[in-house]
């Protein structure tokens, strides 16, 4: 699965066609038979090749991620192609026109570069995954603007280039890495990649990464897509200590104006609850001020307000009970309601979701929405539905 040459020949690229649509549970019969005809290890190539491209679909597309090649550790760490395109269209819009891949993996980002008309040098010290992005963008008809070439990133020249974007590896044996200087290649050497290059740089980085670690000469956006955080960029040549969280599809971005923390109030008649990257980005006193709200606690990201004010940077819910924490009233409650579907969220609870509908066994045609958390300190349950404009 490793060594993609073989899939590259005739017979390989025949294969794949082939073994493509294989359901899983008939992958032993189907290399059963083709091993008939063909090498074994072609055929496990094939099937492994055909597993990781379904696996690929979710971030690439049916489309592209049909006709790509994968290593097990490109289709887990490389960029959603929404993501890449947006962040590709951003490069674009700021003038430039060639960039430094570096760290490129399986050639996604360079991919979604090339697709926005930027020239790309694609860069990774893997043998295998490098041979990955260059077969990528063969076949996606992208090798005319994306040379790859299989180096340690920090050997690289890059001043012939406008800019570079910088994925550092975050994995490591023992699994995520958290310590920006423990990335490989470490963010300080990063950054200072970034600040050489004339027009600029986008360093992909955690969403996890502390605020205090983002240099005061670079902008911090957050992205979710589908309302999942991907990730964090920091870029170089935009707009020093500027803050944002941009949602995808959209793309929607809200800027930090810098507002002070919300004020504590009473739960209104409406819960609000901050998109990911928003809350990432710690722009909730943004919402809040977009909403007229405040927050229930201090310490946790639900906004509460009076009235329905529609914002795509949060989710409005109408909140028909407040309750302290009890296990025996929410029984009761749901029982009376009739309620059988029943969405559990909690910020500021120990209790999980799971364990709380065994005890709680909801039933009936009707559905609800349970808030596990803490209002002014103290354990609460708030109960309601998703607000209709």
């Amino acid at each position: 699965m490793n060594d993609l040459a073989p899939l590259l020949t005739p017979e390989g690229r025949a294969l794949l066609d082939e073994v493509r649509d294989t359901d899983p549970a008939q992958e032993l019969a189907v290399a059963t038979r083709l091993r008939r005809e063909h090498p074994a290890e072609l055929v496990s190539a094939a099937l492994g090749q055909a597993r990781l491209r379904q696996r690929a679909v979710v971030k690439f597309g049916a489309e592209d991620a049909g006709r790509m090649f994968f290593t097990p550790n490109g289709v887990e760490q490389s960029t959603r192609a929404s993501v890449a395109a947006y962040r590709a269209r951003r490069m674009a819009g700021l003038g430039i026109t060639s960039v430094a891949d570096l760290c490129c993996g399986i050639g996604g980002d360079a991919i979604a570069l090339a697709r926005a008309g930027i020239r790309v040098l694609a860069v990774d010290r893997d043998p295998q995954t490098a041979a990955a992005a260059r077969a990528n963008a063969d076949a996606l008809g992208l090798a005319g603007l994306i040379e790859v070439r299989e180096a340690d990133v920090t050997d690289v020249d890059t001043a012939g280039f406008d800019a570079v974007f910088v994925d550092p590896a975050r994995r490591g044996g023992r699994g995520r890495i958290f310590d920006p200087e423990a990335y490989s290649p470490p963010l300080s050497w990063a950054v200072s990649a970034a600040r050489r290059a004339p027009r600029g740089a986008a360093l992909k980085i955690a969403p996890g990464i502390p605020h205090e670690a983002v240099p005061e000469d670079a902008e911090a956006e957050w992205i979710s897509d589908g309302g999942d955080v991907k990730e964090a960029v920091l870029w170089f040549g935009t707009e020093p200590g500027a803050v944002r969280a941009t949602l995808l599809p959209g793309p929607r971005t809200l800027l930090s104006r810098g507002l002070p923390d919300p004020a504590v109030r009473p739960p209104g008649r409406y819960l609000y609850e901050p998109d990911g990257a928003v809350i990432r980005a710690h722009l909730v006193a943004e919402v809040a001020d977009q909403v007229e709200g405040g927050l229930l606690d201090a310490t946790i990201a639900y906004v509460t307000a009076d009235a329905l004010h529609p914002t795509p940077y949060a989710t409005a819910y109408e909140i028909t009970d407040h309750l302290p924490f009890n296990v025996k009233k929410l029984k009761a409650l749901l029982r009376e309601r009739r309620v059988g579907t029943l969405t559990v969220k909690k910020r500021g609870s120990a209790v999980e979701p799971e364990e709380l509908r065994r005890k709680v066994k909801p039933q009936g045609p009707h559905a609800a929405t349970v808030f596990l958390t803490r209002v002014a300190g103290a354990p609460a349950m708030l109960i309601g539905h998703p607000a209709r404009a």
